[in-house]
């Protein structure tokens, strides 16, 4: 597997587009359970299966694109919205940066290092290792690259965030990932109840951090991305409560943006599980 990647790596985005969107529609094919979910929650934000189909093969692009993504040349991205980027970086403050599971999402963290990190530091990001030896050595490489800094979903991992975000630095986030159990709490999603990450809104209320929104929209035809940054439309609330809510809202506005690049078939609403060994609030 780890010279398929080394092959992927270098294939042109139109092509690993292409491949992407086949493997996406044979997944939704092929899986009863990853179909009925998909379609579930495409319904429940107010959608048909019709008008979010290329949902499909996104899915399918977001996984194919990867390889490029980890060990390729860097991906062409253009940014828009990044004053509000920049204004937090000159007022001294760290940043929160959040981005659902939209478009190459992981992106978004390599466009900030690339353009902010020679002046300000790098973009810390938390991940959980893969349970692959192979995939977790890669994922290692990849993610701990340049202006960019990869920590685990330990409390040791937290507390490099805290630090980061306190020398004014930037941390990049999934607030709609599901964290392990006693790391959340339930919230309204699309309005349904999901389990979600406390973590975002414990470290901007503990460091004083500016939160701002990201999300990275694939274009067609293999000509690159756009990382689009926007802040939060109100202050974060003081009260944990409200501001998780605050989150999810957020990220609805921006799954609504660009509904045809989120992943719909994420168990979002699935039951946290137990995991000792992750930090308070830590999310993959």
């Amino acid at each position: 597997m780890p010279v398929v990647f080394r092959i992927f790596s270098v294939f042109p985005l139109w092509l690993l587009h292409a491949v992407g969107a086949a493997m996406g529609w044979v997944a939704f094919a092929a899986s009863p359970t990853y179909r009925r979910r998909f379609v579930a929650n495409v319904a429940l934000a107010g959608y048909s299966l019709g008008a979010l189909r290329a949902a499909v093969g996104h899915a399918g692009r977001m996984v194919a694109e990867l390889p490029r993504l980890w060990l390729g040349a860097p991906m062409p991205c253009q940014l828009t919205g990044e004053a509000c980027v920049a204004d937090a970086y000159a007022a001294g403050r760290g940043i929160v940066l959040l981005t659902p599971h939209q478009g190459c999402f992981e992106l978004s963290a390599q466009a900030v290092a690339r353009r902010w990190s020679a002046e300000r530091g790098p973009i810390t990001v938390l991940y959980r290792p893969a349970r692959q030896a192979w995939l977790a050595k890669v994922m290692e490489t990849a993610r701990n690259r340049p202006g960019m800094l990869a920590v685990p979903t330990t409390l040791a991992g937290v507390r490099q965030m805290i630090k980061a975000l306190r020398r004014g630095e930037a941390v990049g986030l999934l607030p709609d990932q599901v964290p392990p159990d006693g790391q959340g709490q339930w919230a309204p999603f699309f309005g349904r109840d999901a389990y979600t990450m406390t973590l975002a809104v414990r470290l901007a209320q503990q460091t004083g951090a500016a939160v701002v929104l990201v999300r990275c929209e694939r274009l067609s035809l293999g000509r690159g991305f756009v990382t689009h940054f926007e802040p939060l439309a109100q202050p974060l609330s003081d009260q944990l409560d409200l501001a998780v809510v605050q989150i999810n809202q957020a990220m609805e506005h921006l799954i609504r943006q660009c509904p045809e690049q989120y992943l719909w078939g994420y168990a979002r609403y699935k039951q946290p599980r137990v995991d000792a060994t992750a930090a308070p609030g830590a999310s993959a």
